[in-house]
């Protein structure tokens, strides 16, 4: 008989032939002893055995602390709108795995998505690979087997020792540098920014979507003699006459003229990036065309609403950056004299008490939930951690977000604003209660 010890390092047995796609994620979640494990050693060994020369598609690489999935969709339909074939690959899903990897919008089959698995399991031999990994590998077989001309990635976590990094881009795009996952990418700044401008790579342009971006990434910027367009300096925002208008820069062709963006609930630095890059990468598509394709991209989870009177907004934002820009959506969409109440449930390794603290001047009302999935956290341990950021707030606590909606309906009056939001799973949750999870 095995030692228990040795039973204990026994690998999984891959599935069969047949097996479907949630026994291949099973298998997955357990072939490797940790959860994140950075670096790309491994990844790059198994690439090189699935891939003998580089894709021939064009590459777009986005990072970013937040508005990375917003940058993603709304370049992948602008190209799309210019005629390209285009593949996505996002994380993490909200209702299905299918929805990270995208062909010309639609999310990829069942059997596309084992078919790859497949591969990558061959390939990778003895190598030992994370769940992230792994299906980063399934989504580059994917798209190469579907033969798309463009490929826009999403990294999952920094950029330099992402699975996504293997891949050499034409073009990277960084949305944001702020804080999140202190535990992998540290609580500094300027290390965070030279983590995600790991993604640069030499002489290719990039896209800075933020103001003031850190010295690190300014750095690798001239280090590797990157051909940057910044907004602030070379491209901009503003509000005239209630209206967005985007001033593009004069470089690349693009003559320094204007394009006002219609109203979207998606954030505009990212839009605007998105609108810069399909620009700088299709320069033949026209500003009109631009503003038309605008008009119907949409992101599930991102200040999505799901019912009226009153209003429910979902938002995954899960940081305090990301809060930052929420509570300020909040304020500009609740009708005059509606309260906005706010349904927030977290995970445990997130800054919760900076999030509470940038939305605690926005909400006048707050419903702290429990998520029952990896990380979440009861409503009481929720509550313990919100206790000193919201001292003398107007709260109540459910057991779930569906609950807590059921509630909010009787509190609320029809003036008011309902915003959902602390994680994935929250939004996922939010949009399960109101019959939206077929709407992504």
């Amino acid at each position: 008989m095995p030692h228990n010890s040795d039973l204990a390092r026994q690998q999984p047995v891959a599935p069969v032939a047949g097996a479907s796609l949630n026994d291949w994620l099973s298998y997955l979640e357990a072939i490797h002893p940790v959860e994140i494990d950075l670096g790309l050693d491994r990844v790059l060994t198994v690439f090189r055995r699935l891939f003998r020369r580089p894709p021939k598609a064009r590459v777009v690489t986005v990072a970013g602390t937040n508005g990375k999935g917003s940058a993603v969709t709304c370049l992948a339909g602008l190209l799309r709108q210019a005629g390209r074939s285009v593949g996505t690959y996002t994380s993490p899903h909200l209702h299905r795995y299918n929805e990270r990897v995208m062909i010309n919008g639609t999310p990829a089959s069942d059997e596309r998505l084992v078919c790859a698995f497949e591969a990558v399991e061959a390939a990778r031999g003895a190598t030992s690979l994370t769940y992230f990994e792994f299906g980063t590998l399934a989504a580059f077989q994917v798209l190469a087997e579907a033969g798309v001309e463009d490929w826009v990635l999403e990294v999952g976590l920094g950029g330099r020792l992402d699975a996504v990094n293997v891949v050499d881009p034409e073009l990277a795009i960084i949305t944001s540098v702020d804080i999140d996952h202190v535990a992998f990418l540290s609580d500094d700044r300027e290390v965070i920014g030279f983590e995600k401008a790991g993604i640069l790579r030499q002489g290719k342009p990039a896209i800075y979507a933020d103001i003031d971006p850190p010295s690190s990434v300014l750095q690798q910027v001239s280090a590797q003699r990157i051909p940057l367009l910044r907004l602030g300096v070379d491209y901009s925002l503003a509000d005239q006459d209630g209206r967005t208008v985007l001033s593009l820069p004069s470089a690349k062709g693009l003559a320094g003229a204007e394009l006002v963006i219609p109203e979207m609930t998606l954030p505009l630095n990212s839009v605007a990036a998105a609108v810069v890059a399909a620009l700088m990468l299709e320069p033949g598509i026209g500003l009109d065309t631009v503003t038309a394709a605008l008009r119907n991209i949409t992101l599930p989870g991102r200040f999505e609403r799901l019912a009226s009177e009153p209003d429910v907004v979902v938002d995954v934002g899960h940081n305090p950056h990301a809060a930052r820009w929420l509570a300020r959506q909040v304020v500009l969409r609740c009708r005059s004299g509606g309260k906005i109440r706010a349904i927030y449930g977290a995970l445990s390794d997130k800054d919760i008490e900076g999030v509470v603290r940038e939305m605690k001047g926005a909400v006048d009302e707050w419903y702290l939930v429990g998520l029952d999935c990896p990380r979440g956290l009861s409503s009481e341990e929720l509550g313990r951690r919100c206790a000193e950021p919201l001292s003398g707030a107007v709260q109540s606590s459910y057991p779930s977000v569906e609950s807590a909606i059921k509630q909010v309906r009787v509190d609320a009056d029809t003036r008011d604003l309902v915003i959902v939001f602390g994680s994935f799973f929250t939004v996922a949750d939010a949009r399960l209660a109101l019959g939206a999870e077929n709407a992504s």
